[in-house]
């Protein structure tokens, strides 16, 4: 435009029903129901926020670990966690586990002693009494009779450890969920399955005793029908067979190493414990088994380092008490008295290893359960119930079907 003069922007029209309207006005000056207003610009924030986004100051989520009622968090167990919760069975609740534990051994161990006194009592009083042309028949059937006395504490020593096994893989899962229960109670929980657990441990001493009476039989019939050349043929099925039973023990026993749990646990009968147990353990075996050899190899070390000291002494305190052997009645009250030491420590450290190996197999199987059925899910609702106030809860550790073979 010529002198400067701006044009003049026109004003907006809108068509509505045959009438012009102009800014807001038609053409007869009324002002108009729907005037005409100008497009909005979008804001210059950008666009609106979307309803699936979290808003600006909202912090990002944090990571909430796994909640630990007891013993260990409710989870699949790292190698660290199985470790120190076995240890720290024991210190949890020492007076059921370490009280009957100890008990037991120094039953054992008493009658262990009374029985072989007996035995050796009663052959020497015969050997006393009989005549040079009886001796051989007396001391066999004498020989007889002390082999036939180990049977007894061998099998009373055994029932009375696997009730402490038990009584432990009890306490290692009441622990998990925050329970801590006395001695009586635990009784309470085992009463039923205990002479099932026995019969299974017996069933495994009678079994390693038929395989190692097999081997022994099959070495002695080709020494007696080969004569020399049989000889060298029995080392040698010997040492192979001795290599053998060792690897399929090793593989038996873990494998079958839960069966105690899902005994007193899950309350399965032994057949269904038996399978439960190989199933729990597939595709786990080396990991089984690591962990419980790790553990063996740390409680034999450690029975050692204390033992060890004990054991050196012994030998030189009767002539460091007496080095001239003037008084033998102080130097052999020494030596009895280093020995019932000596005696004592074993009996402690025995109880202690049965205890953790026992609770490491508990802890083993807990896990399993959680890696394969989810078993911290059904812990944790449990555990959040029981806060809660509410009664009549389920056993959680109970499968809630019965296992298949699928």
């Amino acid at each position: 435009m010529k002198g400067g003069c701006r044009a003049r922007t026109p004003h907006p029209t809108l068509e509505q029903g045959g009438t012009t309207v102009v800014d807001g006005t038609d053409s007869h000056g009324t002002p108009s129901a729907n005037p005409w207003t100008p497009p909005v610009e979008a804001a210059a924030s950008g666009p609106a926020p979307s309803p699936y986004r979290p808003a600006a100051n909202t912090p990002p989520p944090s990571w909430t670990p796994p909640s630990q009622p007891g013993l260990v968090p409710l989870r699949p167990m790292t190698l660290g966690a199985i470790l120190g919760a076995s240890f720290r069975t024991l210190r949890r609740n020492p007076r059921p586990l370490l009280g009957l534990a100890l008990s037991t051994q120094f039953l054992v161990g008493i009658i262990t002693a009374a029985v072989m006194g007996a035995a050796f009592f009663w052959m020497f009083s015969r050997l006393e009494n009989v005549s040079a042309e009886n001796l051989e028949e007396v001391t066999a059937g004498g020989i007889f009779a002390l082999l036939l006395s180990n049977l007894v504490p061998l099998l009373l020593g055994t029932a009375l450890v696997a009730l402490l096994q038990g009584i432990v893989v009890l306490e290692v899962a009441r622990a998990t969920i925050g329970e801590k229960l006395t001695l009586r109670q635990l009784w309470g929980r085992a009463r039923g399955r205990l002479w099932a657990l026995i019969g299974w441990t017996l069933l495994l001493i009678v079994a390693a005793g038929v395989a190692i009476a097999v081997l022994g039989g099959l070495i002695a019939l080709f020494v007696v029908l080969l004569g020399v050349v049989g000889v060298a043929i029995g080392v040698g099925i010997g040492i192979l067979g001795a290599i053998g039973l060792v690897v399929l023990g090793v593989w038996l026993g873990t494998k079958l190493s839960l069966v105690p749990s899902a005994l007193m646990v899950e309350r399965l009968p032994l057949r269904a414990a038996v399978f439960r147990s190989w199933q729990l353990t597939d595709r786990h075996f080396w990991r089984t088994f690591g962990i419980q050899a790790l553990v063996a190899v740390i409680l034999s070390v450690a029975a050692q380092v204390v033992s060890t000291p004990v054991s050196f002494l012994m030998p030189m305190l009767s002539f460091i008490v007496d080095p001239n052997g003037t008084n033998q009645e102080l130097g052999l009250a020494v030596v009895m008295g280093v020995y019932a030491l000596f005696l004592a420590l074993l009996i402690v450290m025995t109880s202690i290893t049965t205890v953790v190996q026992s609770a490491t197999n508990g802890l083993i199987y807990l896990d399993l359960r959680m890696r394969k059925e989810g078993l911290e899910l059904d812990l944790s609702r449990h555990v959040e119930e029981r806060d809660a106030g509410l009664s009549d809860l389920q056993d959680p550790f109970l499968p809630r079907t019965s296992p298949s073979r699928s």
